[in-house]
């Protein structure tokens, strides 16, 4: 689906290519990574079509291509042991990717945007859980 006119991606010229490198390069990382590593490789159990979903999801929210169409609280909530501390990890490990890969001003939209999801799948998590909220949001 193209790009809708009007999305924030556009005007710091994020693409689909841009968007496929940086999520390969993330959970490249993710995956070697000692805190998020073992959590994301017992879970996924295709990373191939993960990846697609990840792609489609970040494309639809930087181009608005609505090519995703998935529950990401449902997903997150039901994995035991995610906590504020991995959200903030997560959200630092990701920015500097965006950072690695991006150019500046595609790279801060990506952070800006990551923030706010993370902040909601974090209270809609507590929520889905019946837990007080525990928001980190903090990323370099």
């Amino acid at each position: 689906m193209p790009p809708h006119p009007k999305a924030p991606g556009l005007e710091v010229g994020v693409t689909e290519p841009m968007i496929r490198e940086l999520v390969h390069t993330f959970y490249a990382r993710v995956r070697q990574d000692q805190l998020l590593g073992p959590i994301f490789n017992e879970h996924v159990q295709d990373w191939p079509e993960h990846l697609d979903r990840l792609c489609a999801f970040w494309s639809s929210v930087t181009l608005m291509t609505g090519r995703f169409k998935g529950k990401p609280v449902p997903a997150h909530a039901k994995l035991p042991g995610i906590t504020g501390r991995h959200f903030a990890h997560w959200l630092a490990l990701f920015a500097k990717t965006a950072r690695d890969v991006c150019p500046p001003a595609a790279a801060e939209l990506f952070i800006d945007r990551s923030k706010r999801i993370a902040h909601s799948l974090q209270l809609a998590i507590a929520l889905h859980r019946g837990e007080p909220a525990e928001v980190h949001h903090d990323a370099a």
